[in-house]
């Protein structure tokens, strides 16, 4: 299937259901509370398909799913019979008003919690957190760390994945100070390790090589997969399944040695050694030149892998019973949620920059992936976009539901409403940051794939 179609179908799937899920909490505590609903909306833009239900509510799917809509009975937005001004939303006091707002993003929230559940019930697979060779002057060197060995635990909270030790490093980057790991050396014994962050930038496109914390590799030539139309490995003549042994006598025994020594040789005329369904081939490769901030790399256009059987001893497996799976996932949620408001605040600090802002085409092309990888990953990805949903909804911005909240909350402070002047200033505030962020967005998108 081709790739354009996993991107989209995953879009589309994923933003569907959690904008759907999100307005569903909007739309049932307003019901609940006894606010009459107009119209539940999923998607923008002129519906091509509506219809009403007998309570009288009018249900819609536009064309447009990167957003949705609830239209509640307001007075501010049309005449309202006087028999339903009970039911009107603005009629309604400060904690009711303040309920239905919240709903929305609580409900991201809960989702992620029924998503995480899942995840924990079918089982996390992923490879032990076995590590590569620290790079000299990193932490993992300073820190003593060795290729091979195995970390165990941070902070007495036991590590069974790659995927669990990446989470805990970028919370304990965001802490600071010394990370306590419990690491199984080369001789099988454990020993405690304190990992200095005071030079590690928090910015997650620097961490993990100011960290020099890398997945092991097992010593195997790489494979080539994936080659780019009229980049340099395909021009060379080199095929998919091709073996490369070694790039001007340098032996290439994984495919991060074949990534480093690429990106360090922009434009050169390189001599590879290969092999091809057991015959040894040689092509001459001329490696292309990428600049990226400034920064000149070399690359050869094709992806890598090495034997799937080589990672066998490596693989784990994280799963838990349906009772155990319940506070588990209560707790990764709140976790991630904290994280990803942690890394606003460094955003908005510059400690984080502003390149790590995703837009459609970025989350499309995650959702792609993760859904090709298979049910776990996808649902994974669903879990994380549905409480980045719930946190960014709670910012105190105008026009999002925290900002809603915030002029409520002023609102009850002053015993008064608001008045229509005040209210109209916020949401040309809010409207120019939404902006601005949708603007950046769409940047950061273009700007990867140029």
């Amino acid at each position: 299937m081709p790739e354009i179609v996993w991107q989209v179908g995953g879009f589309i799937v994923a933003i569907s259901v959690l904008v759907c899920f999100h307005e569903l909490g909007h739309y049932w505590v307003a019901r609940r509370l006894g606010v009459k609903v107009l119209r539940f909306s999923l998607g923008w833009g002129k519906p091509f398909k509506t219809f009403r239900a007998r309570d009288g509510v009018e249900w819609s799917i536009a064309p447009y799913p990167i957003g949705g809509y609830v239209k509640l009975l307001d007075e501010r937005e049309g005449p309202v019979p006087a028999h339903e001004r009970h039911m009107a939303f603005n009629n309604q006091s400060v904690p009711v008003r303040m309920a239905i707002l919240a709903a929305g993003p609580i409900f991201n929230f809960m989702l992620a919690i029924a998503l995480y559940w899942a995840i924990f019930v079918v089982g996390v697979q992923g490879i032990k957190p076995v590590i590569g060779e620290p790079p000299a002057g990193s932490a993992a060197a300073s820190a003593g760390l060795k290729a091979g060995e195995q970390i165990l635990s941070i902070k007495d909270e036991t590590i069974d994945t790659w995927a669990e030790l990446s989470t805990d490093l970028i919370e304990g980057s965001l802490d600071g100070g010394r990370l306590e790991l419990t690491v199984k050396g080369l001789d099988g014994l454990p020993r405690e390790v304190h990992l200095d962050l005071a030079r590690v930038r928090v910015d997650p496109e620097f961490l993990f090589d100011d960290l020099g914390l890398v997945p092991y590799e097992p010593k195997a030539p790489p494979v080539l997969t994936q080659l780019e139309a009229g980049m340099p490995a395909e021009v060379a003549g080199l095929r998919e399944g091709d073996r490369l042994i070694s790039i001007d006598g340098e032996t290439m025994t994984s495919p991060r040695a074949l990534v480093q020594f690429v990106r360090k040789h922009p434009g050169a005329i390189v001599k590879v050694q290969a092999e091809r369904n057991g015959t040894p081939i040689e092509r001459t490769v001329v490696l292309a030149r990428v600049e990226n901030d400034g920064q000149v790399t070399g690359r050869l256009g094709a992806g890598l892998a090495t034997p799937p059987d080589l990672w066998q001893d490596l693989r784990a497996e994280r799963r838990l019973n349906a009772l155990d799976a319940v506070p588990a996932a209560v707790a990764q949620t709140w976790r991630m949620s904290w994280m990803t408001l942690r890394m606003l605040g460094r955003m908005v600090t510059g400690d984080v920059s502003v390149k790590n802002v995703s837009g459609p085409i970025s989350i499309a092309q995650v959702a792609g992936d993760s859904a090709q990888i298979g049910l776990v990953s996808f649902l994974s990805f669903m879990a994380i976009v549905s409480i980045s949903l719930g946190v960014l909804n709670l910012l105190p911005v105008p026009m999002l539901d925290g900002g809603h909240l915030l002029l409520c909350a002023i609102e009850g402070v002053k015993g008064r409403p608001l008045s229509e002047r005040f209210v109209a200033a916020s949401q040309y505030i809010g409207f120019a940051f939404i902006g601005t962020l949708m603007v950046l967005a769409f940047y950061n998108d273009i700007m990867r794939l140029i």
